[in-house]
C-alpha cells in the first residue's frame, strides 16, 4: 500500500494527521519520542525513533512512501534537511508545513539573535541569573558557562529531559520540569522566585509561549533574548492545512490509493 509519510511531533502535525486520515489517505507518522505519540488519537500507523539517511531510505522503500509532509518542529533542522535530501534522491514529492510566524513588535528589553553561536560567543550571559527556556537538546551548549554565570533551566517533565539537563551541569535546585502552556502568572512567579536577571528562549510565537515571555519581560523589566528560527530553503512550503490536503490528494489521483 502506497502511503504519505507525515513527519510529526508537533500539535500542528496532529491536526494534519486527522485531516488526512478523515480523507482516507493512507498515512504513516514518525515521531522521535514516545510521549509525542499521545498527540494522535486515530488509527494511523505511528513509528517512534530517530532515523539517519540510510534508515530513511529503507523506511521510504519499506512503507512505499509516495509523498512526504514535514510538520516537524522548526528547530528540528537536521530532520528536515535529511528528509529533503532523501526525497530528492528517491524523487518523492516533499511539502513543508509551518505556521506563519508573525513578527512581534520591537521591544526595548528584547534582544533577537540569529544563532546559538552568536549568544554563546558574546558577553550576554556573564554574571547573570539566567533562565533557559530553550528545550533540553540545547542545554549541552551552555555547559561551559556553568562556572561563569548562574544558570537555571525549564524542561519538559520527562526523565530523558532531566537526564540531559543534569548531564549538562544543572543541579536539581536550578531545574523545573513543567509542561506548557505556562500561564502569565506562573511565568511571572517563576522569574521572581529565582530572582532571574536574564531569560533566553527560542522564537516560538504565541503557541510556543513567546508572547507570554515578552509580556513578563516587559512587566518585570527583565531582558529577554530570543533566538531566531533556523532558516532553511524548502522545496515547497505552506502554512495552510487545506493546501497540505490538496498536495496529498493530487498525488493520490496519481496512484497513492491502495493498490
Amino acid at each position: 500500500m502506497n502511503k504519505v509519510w507525515l513527519i510529526g511531533g508537533t500539535s500542528d502535525s496532529a491536526i494534519i494527521a486527522t485531516v488526512l486520515a478523515d480523507s482516507d489517505l493512507p498515512l504513516v507518522i514518525t515521531v522521535t519520542t514516545a510521549s509525542a505519540q499521545a498527540l494522535y488519537n486515530h488509527q494511523a500507523e505511528i513509528i517512534i525513533g530517530c532515523m539517519n539517511l540510510a534508515a530513511m531510505v529503507c523506511f521510504c522503500q519499506q512503507h512505499q512512501i509516495k509523498a512526504v509532509v514535514d510538520a516537524s518542529h522548526p528547530y528540528a533542522t537536521e530532520v528536515s534537511l535529511q528528509a529533503i535530501a532523501i526525497t530528492n534522491q528517491l524523487n518523492i514529492p516533499y511539502l513543508r508545513y509551518e505556521r506563519i510566524h508573525h513578527q512581534p513588535l520591537i521591544q526595548e528589553n528584547v534582544i533577537e539573535l540569529n544563532s546559538w553561536e552568536h549568544l554563546l560567543a558574546g558577553d550576554y550571559l556573564t554574571a547573570q541569573r539566567v533562565l533557559l527556556t530553550v528545550g533540553c537538546q540545547a542545554l549541552p551548549k551552555f555547559q561551559s558557562w556553568q562556572s561563569r554565570t548562574t544558570l537555571f533551566a525549564r524542561v519538559l517533565p520527562k526523565i530523558s529531559s532531566l537526564e540531559t539537563a543534569i548531564a549538562s551541569g544543572f543541579t536539581s535546585d536550578r531545574l523545573i520540569a513543567i509542561r506548557p502552556p505556562i500561564s502569565l502568572a506562573t511565568e511571572t512567579a517563576l522569574w521572581q522566585q529565582w530572582n532571574i536577571s536574564l531569560v533566553v528562549t527560542k522564537a516560538s510565537g504565541k503557541a510556543g509561549g513567546e508572547e507570554t515571555k515578552r509580556k513578563v519581560a516587559a512587566s518585570l523589566g527583565i531582558p529577554l533574548i530570543v533566538i531566531s528560527r533556523p532558516q532553511i530553503i524548502y522545496p515547497q512550503q505552506t502554512s495552510v492545512i487545506a493546501e497540505v490536503l490538496a498536495f496529498c490528494q493530487a498525488i493520490a489521483f496519481r496512484g497513492l490509493k491502495p493498490n
